[in-house]
């Protein structure tokens, strides 16, 4: 038999493994430090060398950190500090498969360190979550000292560097016995997106998501949605998650509770964000935050006061009171009051500029009837400028369309509709699912119709003045 080249396959029993666990002052590779490493070379069958040490981060231990681990600073106050085992820590993991629990934790604060003292190192890397999760399947939790109770691995000195490399080791060699069909060696020959993913989430998830357009949902332990996200390819997005160098405790935190990858196909981006707007709205997940600055937050109101004159007011926006029109910001709203009065010869007297003072004149007061028509000569503008229109936009296949429909200066609908439905308009409403609209939905419509008007189903009258 001719023998077989390492590019072709990755023989496990003739690959060293470094199996590692640390202990840290804290979850945030960029505002913590390492406290304790252990290091386990392991040939494939069984360990070869053995290291450890405790360290001094430089920095006081926090009491819940100590009363995890039992590590205080008493006890690091003469151990070295990183940079002094940096060069054997190095030479313990170089040219070896990076192998521990939950390993994109302990790999972002040894590459982190290591960077820090002229040390740069990279390294294939294995996931004993990960797999575990493949070779032992149907296991209660996957959290190492559950997972040693139930596969029959003593664990000793938990949350001690040692104790928790010594657990994974004999895991790690229990996956690899258990490893029939070649899993752990298919893992290693390409960097799969598969080895990027949190640990948590199941390969079958990203495995799943198409490349078209669409929304993502992240998921945590109890199926409860924590993150929405729109996309043009799904799975490249999703993906991008996954990669960067992002140390940071939010970050962490945030991939650590996902376990779950769903999602909507979309036939356009636009309907996507669309999309996007109305779940987000919908859960308010705990990792969205972005949406909430795109919201209007003044509005342009009218009233008529005790004296019968008609007043027109820029102010911030109420859930209690209707406007008339809203805005990005006071300023926006100012000018456009400022504007319009003045083209309909509204007194400057009756209108109310936010903050601004208000200009002030011992002329008399106009003629209540004239003023009262010149407002509502305004107010007529403003009515006739929300116009009612649909867009007609790409379907998720090409028997049917996308339909975006907006009544009233509001997102009224959006949907999916078969081509047999084609030009009938009071048809095609019905068939939508109604939205929750709000100022950056309708504002991203009414861009899109002004930048693509053969998609708009019949005219509208200068969208962009619903929104000037």
């Amino acid at each position: 038999m001719g023998s077989v080249t390492k590019k072709s396959k990755v023989n496990v029993a003739e690959t060293l493994y470094a199996i590692v666990d640390i202990e840290t002052t804290g979850g945030s590779v960029s505002s913590s430090r390492i406290t304790e490493v252990a290091i386990l070379v392991h040939n494939g069958n069984k360990i070869v060398t053995r290291w450890s040490s405790l360290i001094n981060p430089e920095m006081e231990i926090p009491l819940h950190i100590t009363a995890l681990t039992g590590i205080d600073d008493a006890m690091v106050a003469k151990a070295p500090v990183f940079a002094e085992v940096a060069e054997k820590i190095y030479s313990l993991l170089k040219d070896k498969i990076f192998v521990a629990h939950n390993v994109n934790f302990d790999y972002s604060f040894l590459r982190g360190q290591l960077a820090t003292c002229g040390q740069p190192w990279d390294a294939p890397k294995l996931c004993t979550v990960r797999l575990s999760r493949k070779l032992l399947p149907g296991l209660h939790s996957y959290s190492l000292g559950k997972l040693c109770s139930q596969v029959g691995i003593n664990l000793k000195d938990r949350h001690r560097a040692m104790g928790d490399a010594l657990a994974t080791a004999e895991l790690f060699s229990m996956l690899l016995s258990n490893d029939t069909e070649g899993l752990i060696a298919g893992m290693l020959r390409k960097v799969s997106p598969e080895q990027r993913l949190p640990a948590n989430v199941p390969s079958t998830d990203f495995a799943a998501l198409p490349e078209c357009p669409g929304v993502y949902y992240f998921h945590n332990q109890k199926g409860k949605v924590i993150y929405i996200g729109k996309a043009i390819n799904l799975k490249k997005r999703v993906a991008s998650h996954f990669t960067g160098n992002n140390t940071t405790l939010r970050r962490q935190n945030f991939l650590r509770d996902i376990y779950h990858i769903s999602f909507e196909r979309c036939g356009s981006e636009l309907m996507a964000l669309l999309l996007e707007c109305t779940e987000i709205q919908k859960h308010w997940p705990l990792h969205n935050r972005a949406l909430k600055r795109f919201e209007a937050k003044f509005g342009l109101y009218h009233y008529v006061a005790i004296n019968g004159y008609s007043y027109l007011a820029v102010g911030k926006l109420s859930k209690q009171q209707g406007c008339l029109k809203t805005f990005d910001n006071e300023a926006e709203a100012v000018r456009f009051l400022a504007d319009k009065s003045s083209f309909f010869g509204v007194d400057t007297r009756f209108c109310r500029y936010g903050n601004a003072a208000v200009f002030q004149t011992e002329l008399p007061l106009p003629n209540i009837d004239e003023h009262n028509l010149n407002v509502e000569k305004l107010l007529n503008e403003i009515d006739e400028s929300v116009q009612q229109f649909a867009l007609m936009l790409e379907g998720r296949d090409q028997n049917e369309k996308g339909i975006v429909w907006v009544e009233n200066g509001e997102v009224y609908g959006m949907g999916y509709l078969d081509n047999s439905l084609d030009g009938d308009l009071n048809q095609i409403k019905e068939h939508l699912t109604k939205c929750r609209s709000n100022y950056y939905m309708l504002k991203l419509v009414v861009g899109f119709a002004d930048k693509f008007p053969h998609k708009v189903l019949y005219p509208i009258i200068s969208a962009q003045r619903q929104l000037a």
